[in-house]
């Protein structure tokens, strides 16, 4: 088989997006399948190939407000002309929003099928940025975009249910997968543990990018939670306002490499509080590391947390809520290591392969389904 990327964003940027497209391009080479990666450029540095195949970039222009995001400035022409040299069998559209739809259109007109991976929510993060008049737009230049595509998958079933809503078609879902040999309990590090709580406060913690949408603000109902202690892993644009309004927490910045799976398995309680994770991937790493994890009620962890099994949910915006969690599971040893082990035991068989295999399967659905003309939608 062969595959043609159409990726929003690539390495140098490291996110949700990047990791799946990696993770996938590695799969296809173990399997003995040929691919293509079509991105956009980078000043940063993108590199000529991955796992042996090539990467193409495209002309495109900065975000300021999103520096890992670049905004396509190539022509459709141009996107036709990639993929018309590698002749793919099927086109993976990863997050599709502007080189995607020139993706898409390229793929319809060559007669080759889409599969179209649902994975940011653009538009709730426009209203996030400041641009709420921009929301109903973008829902529509994305029902256009994804109802050209021959399959639509989304990462959890509660984003499938809203993309339906939004009157998205062929809509199915497909998960993510996990290094459960990166992310494992065995990284616990007792040392930088007991340094972060000397006193033998239990770590609270936090794994992501420090912006906006990820509403790492909403700890600062934590701050005075007696017997605890808060480490935030991640950096971004707002980890100067953060360090203000957390200034108890101790900020170890961005992890890589060996550091990464160290410092999750050192913390004691996972907390991820953002509202607009159509997964959740951190969430599936910190189970992995074997602890307990704690989210909002909406979005990809209701498909990834079973509360009083391997962690809670709590409501929306109900900070009191979510303070009621933390504090249940930070004053019960026993409960928080029991969701720990049966966190580590749910996500032991979502390993990259099994993952991907699905994700195989779903281009030979979409390869015998053939291309779906392009339809305007009102």
């Amino acid at each position: 088989m062969r595959v043609a990327f159409v990726v929003e964003c690539f390495l140098p940027a490291v996110n949700g997006v990047t990791n799946s497209v990696l993770r996938m391009l590695e799969h296809l080479r173990r399997r003995g399948h040929e691919a293509l990666v079509i991105a956009p450029n980078d000043p940063r540095g993108v590199p000529d190939s991955y796992a042996g195949f090539p990467i193409v970039t495209t002309a495109s222009l900065l975000l300021p407000w999103y520096p890992d995001m670049r905004l396509s400035a190539t022509l459709t022409a141009q996107v036709e002309k990639h993929l018309a040299d590698f002749a793919p069998d099927v086109v993976h559209l990863a997050a599709p929003v502007v080189l995607g739809y020139k993706g898409v259109l390229a793929a319809a007109r060559l007669g080759v099928p889409s599969v179209a991976l649902y994975q940011t929510e653009v538009p709730k993060y426009a209203v996030q940025y400041g641009y709420p008049a921009a929301e109903p737009f973008l829902w529509h230049h994305l029902r256009k975009l994804h109802n050209m595509a021959t399959i639509n998958l989304a990462p959890s079933s509660y984003t499938r249910d809203q993309l339906l809503d939004h009157g998205f078609a062929r809509v199915g879902v497909w998960g993510r997968g996990v290094d459960t040999e990166r992310f494992n309990p065995r990284r616990r590090d007792l040392a930088l543990h007991d340094s972060w709580a000397p006193g033998g406060e239990v770590v609270v913690g936090y794994m992501g990018r420090l912006a906006a949408e990820k509403q790492v603000s909403d700890l600062r109902v934590l701050a005075d939670l007696p017997g605890t202690r808060m480490v935030i892993i991640g950096d971004g644009p707002m980890r100067a306002e953060l360090e203000e309004q957390l200034p108890d927490a101790i900020f170890v910045g961005m992890k890589t490499g060996d550091d990464l799976p160290r410092y999750l398995a050192s913390l004691d309680l996972f907390v991820h509080p953002g509202e607009l994770e159509t997964f959740g991937q951190a969430i599936q790493e910190a189970q992995a590391s074997g602890l307990a994890a704690i989210a909002p009620r909406r979005g990809g962890p209701i498909d990834l947390i079973e509360p009083s099994h391997n962690g809670w949910l709590y409501g929306p915006g109900d900070l009191a809520d979510l303070r009621r969690r933390v504090a249940d599971l930070a004053g019960d040893d026993f409960k928080r290591a029991s969701f720990g082990r049966t966190a580590r035991a749910w996500v032991e068989n979502r390993t990259w392969p099994q993952i991907s295999d699905q994700l195989l399967d779903y281009y030979w659905a979409a390869i015998e389904l053939g291309v779906n003309a392009p339809v305007r939608i009102a």
